[in-house]
This record gives C-alpha cells, sequence and structure tokens, in this order.
C-alpha cells in the first residue's frame, strides 16, 4: 500500500506558507507505518515542538493501473474520505533550509490519519466538494475541491507515470489554508459538508 501525497495544491495555503506555485504537481510518500490504528488518539512526538495539521480529501485507487491518460483516470477510483497529514513543522523547515529531503518531518510514525468512513464518488460532483476541519469546535480550515489547481483525474495521470497503483494504495490531495498547530488534549474533527466524517483525540 502506497500512501501518495500532494504538496502546494491550494493557492491559499502556498501563500501562507511563502511558498511558490508549481508548475507541476508536488509528489511526496508517506510509509504505512505512518497511519494511526483505528480509534487510536493522534501521540504528539517528543522530537518536535511544532506538529502541524493539515486536512485533505483522500481517494482510494481500487484498480492496477500505469501510465493512465487523464480520459481514463476515473476509473481508477470510486471511494473517498478525508485525511490529515501531520507534519513536524519544524523539522520540515529546519531540513529545507538546508536543501535536504523532509521526508521525516511527515512520515513518522503516527504522521498520517485515514477517517474509517468513506463516501462514493458517484454520489458527489467532483468539482464541488465542500470539506472542513474543526479543532476544539472552531473551523480552521474550509475548502471546496474545485480549488485544488490539479483535480484528482489530473494527479492520477501525472503520478502513474512515475509509480503503478495498486488496489489499495490512497492519495491525499493537499490541504487548503488554516494550517496550525496541535496541542495536548485538541479534538480535531473533520466534515464533508454538513456530515461529520470523524474526530481525532491529541494526547
Amino acid at each position: 500500500m502506497k500512501i501518495i501525497c500532494i504538496g502546494r495544491n491550494y493557492v491559499d495555503h502556498i501563500n501562507e506558507l511563502k511558498n511558490l506555485i508549481p508548475t507541476s504537481p508536488v509528489v511526496f510518500l508517506k510509509p504505512d507505518s505512518s497511519i494511526i490504528p483505528n480509534k487510536n488518539p493522534f501521540i504528539i512526538p517528543s522530537f518536535s515542538n511544532n506538529i502541524h495539521f493539515e486536512t485533505e480529501l483522500v481517494f482510494k485507487i481500487d484498480k492496477v493501473g500505469k501510465h493512465i491518460s487523464e480520459k481514463f483516470a476515473h476509473k481508477y477510483y470510486s471511494k473517498f474520505t478525508l485525511g490529515i497529514d501531520f507534519t513536524a513543522r519544524d523539522i520540515q523547515d529546519n531540513l529545507k533550509n538546508q536543501s535536504l529531503p523532509w521526508e521525516i518531518s511527515k512520515g513518522f510514525d503516527g504522521a498520517t490519519f485515514v477517517a474509517n468512513k468513506w463516501f462514493n464518488v458517484s454520489d458527489y460532483n467532483l468539482d464541488d466538494i465542500a470539506f472542513s476541519l474543526f479543532k476544539n469546535d472552531i473551523q480552521v480550515q474550509s475548502a471546496v475541491s474545485a480549488q485544488m489547481i490539479w483535480k484528482i483525474d489530473q494527479l492520477i495521470t501525472y503520478v502513474s507515470q512515475f509509480y503503478t497503483l495498486k488496489i489499495g494504495d490512497i492519495i491525499f490531495t493537499g490541504t487548503p489554508a488554516g494550517v496550525g498547530q496541535v496541542l495536548n488534549d485538541d479534538v480535531l474533527s473533520g466534515f464533508i459538508g454538513s456530515v461529520k466524517v470523524f474526530s481525532l483525540n491529541v494526547k
């Protein structure tokens, strides 16, 4: 199982981190060992003083494919949900400043949360999926899928040039603005539209 993540896919988030808008999708991988086991809380690791939440739409691959053209990309997924890409921002910034790889800032144990409630793609307009994240009942992130620079079909086409997509692989499609630090005893709640998808405790 691969966890394929897309960075810098919402202009407002790019701006809040003072990054440049990329000319092609920014792709990185997380190990499957980074996934938080079902019903477990997110545990703040001792090696970072600034863990950020980044909520994202997540699509599950259900067909093997390579070099997938955009017109056929929709045949390779049928479910989506919400996830959180936890980032050790202090570690990431330090490594980026040295022009070094920063995977450890996003791939550590517990750095990936995937909700266990999945939605049928056929029930939604993929250009109009509204989602949001609340921290302690206060909305901190909100976006609509139309705001993505690269949509899911374009991402599948791009990623499948480099990686064979396999059944069970998941694609994190990027986070909107509003990312921020998590603290002990925070509660993070994710919504698709008005439907509550998850509630995650931070310890």
